[in-house]
């Protein structure tokens, strides 16, 4: 569906009603659209010079408020209207000065956000309402319209089934920092190479793609797949990330290269004593002060640590009244000590004092603040309590209870979570404040489910999230 907007006809100057979807909000009231604001956190308002203006917009919006149901919410408000003129005028939009008399402004968490300049075609449009902070979508890029985006399974298949020229498909997820390094390279490729080979993408970082994921083992980002006459062959992979690199592997395909294996930290020339499970508990009586690292050779974290960890250990060592000494435990391969110290996630920094565990510290990760820290050993600050250990009006459900809970309220929105989503971080407060503004409504339920937690995992597939966050409104009865 391409640029509706772009496509308006001027109508006939005549009388008529223009038909608007129940999913679409019909503004005419400043008092009216204030309370939109403040009750829905993400809303696209179409303004229009005209109902004559509106109407083909009108049409396509309705396909996007079907698709962000309970996720976004679209308005209109015709400023060609005696009383919605007030609103356009009080919110200072200005249709008339567009082309085609009409233009999209966003709203986020009450205030104004920002004029939609994206493409404006149902995926582009739904994906934006969907992370309005998020990047555009690859097939944005007009850079990339010689890549072959596809959509769906069916839609992949189908590529699959007609197309007899070599095909390389990009497997990635919109977030992925080294999808998007790779995309320029990617996409010139797609145009150099253009009717000798096939370059595709595919967005798979959806569960409904699980499928896909298995078939062709994709276990990170970006993974890229050769195919000819339809048929997997192999993996692109420890090959460059040139243009001219993938040029040049097409002209000659070849499996994956085997990867030098990579030395490990212990067997480096560095100043962190590196301990293992049978020399950990002398070294750590002997030593009166030791900080020691608990890593695994795959954590990225914990590479882009270890410089900084050895600048450390290196200043440390060479000061004559040094505060303490520098360890390194391998966990994957020392695993008696690490489950002795119930090491769950990587990097994990202890200070041993006097041959005694004494704090877990998560905020040293640079080279002054461990040396800092050393010098004067403090207990951490407390962990920041979770959402749900918080006493708040935002009602946190599990798996089992979901629907049990939900089904006496007459309305009720629920945040679909996960901790680490730095979305949620910023959702969080807004909903909870929300939460607090309706606690005396008995009708009305604000709740949210961690979709991080293994409980909660197949509740957030059958609620369709794909995403973080998700907000869906259920009413008693829909569930």
């Amino acid at each position: 569906m391409l640029l509706p907007l772009g496509l308006l006809a001027v109508l006939p100057a005549c009388l008529f009603s223009v038909k608007v979807s129940p999913l679409i909000e019909k503004i005419s009231d400043h008092k009216d659209f204030k309370k939109l604001l403040r009750t829905r956190n993400n809303v696209l308002v179409l303004y229009s010079k005209s109902a004559a203006a509106a109407e083909n917009p009108l049409r396509f919006l309705s396909d996007v408020a079907q698709e962000v149901k309970g996720r976004g919410t679209i308005a209109w408000i015709d400023c060609g209207d005696t009383e919605s003129r007030k609103v356009c005028k009080k919110m200072k939009a200005d249709p008339n000065s567009k082309e085609k008399g009409v233009e999209l402004l966003h709203y986020k968490d009450g205030v104004f956000h920002t004029e939609y300049n994206r493409a404006v075609t149902l995926k582009s449009v739904v994906a934006f309402l969907k992370d309005p902070e998020g990047a555009p979508l690859w097939e944005e890029d007009p850079e990339a319209k010689d890549v072959v985006h596809v959509d769906s399974e069916k839609e992949f298949r189908r590529l699959l089934k007609k197309e007899d020229r070599p095909l390389l498909m990009m497997f990635y997820a919109p977030w992925c920092g080294v999808c998007k390094r790779m995309m320029p390279s990617y996409q010139q490729a797609a145009t150099e190479l253009k009717g000798t080979y096939v370059l595709a993408g595919m967005n798979v970082h959806s569960t409904e793609f699980e499928k896909i994921k298995e078939d062709y083992n994709v276990r990170g980002y970006p993974t890229i797949c050769y195919f000819e006459k339809g048929k997997f062959l192999f993996h692109y992979e420890n090959y460059g990330a040139t243009a001219k690199d993938i040029a040049e592997w097409l002209q000659n395909p070849q499996p994956p290269q085997p990867q030098a294996p990579e030395t490990p930290w212990a067997d480096e020339e560095n100043a962190v004593y590196h301990l293992t499970d049978e020399d950990f508990d002398k070294f750590i009586k002997e030593h009166s002060s030791v900080l020691v690292m608990f890593h695994a050779p795959w954590c990225g974290h914990c590479k882009k640590m270890k410089p900084e960890y050895e600048m450390a250990a290196e200043m440390l060592h060479v000061t004559s009244d040094s505060p303490g000494v520098l360890a390194a435990v391998d966990a994957t391969v020392n695993k008696a000590v690490a489950e002795r110290f119930h090491i769950s996630g990587f990097p994990t920094l202890k200070y041993f004092q006097d041959g005694e565990e004494k704090y877990t510290l998560p905020q040293l990760r640079t080279k002054k603040k461990i040396v800092d820290w050393l010098q004067n050993p403090q207990a951490p600050p407390p962990p920041e309590l979770a959402w749900e250990e918080k006493l708040t009006n935002v009602i946190h459900l599990a798996g089992e209870d979901f629907r049990e809970s939900l089904k006496k309220k007459k309305h009720a929105l629920v945040m679909f979570y996960a901790p680490w989503c730095p979305h949620c971080k910023n959702s969080i407060p807004h909903f909870t404040t929300a939460a607090e503004l309706f606690k005396e409504d008995r009708k009305i339920a604000y709740a949210a489910v961690d979709c991080a937690k293994e409980q909660n995992h197949d509740l957030c597939k059958q609620e369709g999230v794909d995403g973080y966050p998700t907000f869906n409104y259920t009413t008693m009865g829909s569930l």
